[in-house]
């Protein structure tokens, strides 16, 4: 049996996942989600690795969503058994101890678009397309789709994508907010995984807090989220890292930060 997540490391402290069922458009299977989780941890320890950027196998998609022939004739239980690996899954890359981009060729759709949705940003290729078909299918998402999306992207559209099933093209959820670029999809990994380069570069312990007070500043009231920022840029002046980045700007060399979770 292939290999359902590849890993690699492509470059300095940036680690790639890619979801590998192309034959089924990368549609999320029980032993996917499994796979998914544990391959997210075991890179996300890694002292070497600061980014991480997950993607689909394959141009035709990114992850169509749940794989519905798995699920056809499914038991009550078995199909909750199976969301609760799901959920695992999207809440393990929320809780990601590194920086998740989504890099998205073809479809995000359903629990897919989910899976982009949990990690920190998402860029497309042109050919990407997006949307939350769940309600063609009776059901509704149930990995944070009626949340993150309309945390994302103006509430509205968010209401007519969950309702109406419509999947959007790239441009549109460039336009939307939904991703911040657009590729050509020969270029697609590789900005990717400059992207991610690029965080990685950056301060483990800044990127930590940044991250800290983007998730948890979201959704409380403005003086309580300005409180928070001061918490996390309290502790960004006291680490070694503050010191390190001056002094490396005025010795116009790279700087040396200290390495994550030391």
């Amino acid at each position: 049996m292939a290999q359902l997540v590849l890993v690699d490391v492509p470059a300095s402290a940036v680690g790639v996942l890619t979801l590998n069922r192309p034959e089924v458009r990368n549609a999320l299977s029980t032993e996917l989600a499994l796979a998914l989780t544990t391959s997210l941890r075991e890179l996300s320890a890694r002292r070497d690795i600061r980014a991480i950027v997950l993607t689909g196998s394959g141009d035709r998609a990114f992850c169509a969503g749940a794989d519905l022939k798995e699920r056809d004739g499914m038991t009550d239980e078995a199909w909750a058994s199976q969301h609760v690996v799901f959920e695992e899954t999207c809440a393990a890359l929320r809780d990601c101890g590194r920086p998740v981009v989504a890099a998205v060729n073809g479809v995000a759709a359903g629990g897919g678009l989910e899976l982009a949705l949990s990690c920190d940003f998402v860029v497309a290729s042109s050919n990407a397309r997006f949307g939350q078909p769940e309600a063609s299918r009776g059901i509704m998402p149930g990995l944070g789709g009626t949340q993150l999306l309309a945390r994302l992207i103006p509430p509205g559209l968010a209401a007519e994508l969950l309702l109406s099933g419509r999947l959007i093209d790239a441009d549109e959820a460039l336009r939307a907010g939904l991703v911040t670029h657009v590729f050509a999809p020969d270029e697609l990994l590789s900005s990717a995984i400059a992207l991610a380069g690029s965080i990685a570069a950056s301060s483990p312990q800044a990127v930590e807090q940044i991250r800290r007070a983007l998730r948890l500043g979201r959704d409380r009231p403005l003086a309580e989220a300005l409180e928070l920022e001061l918490e996390c840029y309290r502790e960004t002046v006291t680490h070694p890292d503050r010191v390190e980045g001056i002094r490396a700007f005025n010795e116009h060399r790279a700087p040396t930060f200290v390495d994550p979770d030391s």
